[in-house]
């Protein structure tokens, strides 16, 4: 596990119109805004955050990565790995994200509807493929969170471990953004399916959420409204 040889917390920076927010359940129209996405990203780093988690919400909504100078600016600020995804829709357009230093670019609809993207970016980047595998009552969901797949996150994961996926990132939408604790079967179905890092997210609201999800095996954290509603430090989680 290359990526994440310790188990980290990472935060999220969600950004829709420019501006750090958060979604309930990834649903537009519910989202609370956080402030500049640069001051964002800068803050993180400084309570020691290794990873950052971008997410351009726009661009996972509309297929148009709207947020990209959001995204240049945190690239020129920060020192740390950073994971971006949102949007991206073709492997060239993935391949110019890392040329211009991005660590990580996640795919999530591509992925799904293209499975062979990931194999034609890891040709060139391995293990540079982070695939987004969203579920709703167990399902994988793409676009948004808004369309089904008839896709089981296990057996998805085994898939695109197989094509040459560096890590996946699972996200509980059942949970997500409600503070209302994890749940951890699915994440560990997910671990046992495949030999690469998976990172988690959706529900964290206390210390113990972060504990159960490392126990269950995940190799990281992306942590979203906890950390901005202030439930936690970023210093506690880490201290986890």
């Amino acid at each position: 596990m290359s990526q994440f040889p310790e188990f980290e917390v990472v935060p999220a920076v969600d950004m829709q119109d420019g501006e750090v927010v958060q979604l309930v359940q990834g649903e537009r129209g519910t989202e609370k805004t956080y402030g500049d996405p640069v001051e964002a990203a800068e803050r993180w780093v400084d309570e020691g955050a290794r990873t950052l988690h971008l997410v351009d919400l726009d661009g996972a909504f509309e297929g148009e990565r709207k947020n990209a100078p959001a995204v240049d600016a945190i690239l020129d600020a920060v020192d740390v790995d950073v994971q971006l995804g949102g949007g991206i829709r073709t492997a060239d357009d993935a391949v110019d994200l890392l040329d211009r230093g991005v660590d990580r670019v996640i795919l999530g609809t591509a992925a799904i509807e293209r499975p062979e993207i990931v194999e034609e970016i890891s040709e060139s980047h391995s293990e540079s493929v982070m695939v987004s595998l969203d579920a709703k009552e167990g399902e994988v969901v793409v676009s948004g969170w808004t369309e089904g797949t008839g896709l089981d996150p296990a057996e998805a994961a085994t898939r695109y471990e197989e094509l040459g996926a560096g890590a996946i990132l699972f996200t509980d939408v059942d949970v997500e953004g409600q503070l209302d604790g994890v749940q951890t079967e699915t994440v560990r179905r997910v671990v046992d399916a495949v030999d690469i890092p998976v990172v988690a997210s959706g529900g964290v609201a206390t210390l113990d959420d972060v504990a159960a999800l490392r126990e269950a095996g995940a190799a990281a954290v992306v942590v979203g409204t906890a950390l901005y509603e202030g439930r936690f430090t970023l210093r506690e989680a880490l201290a986890v």
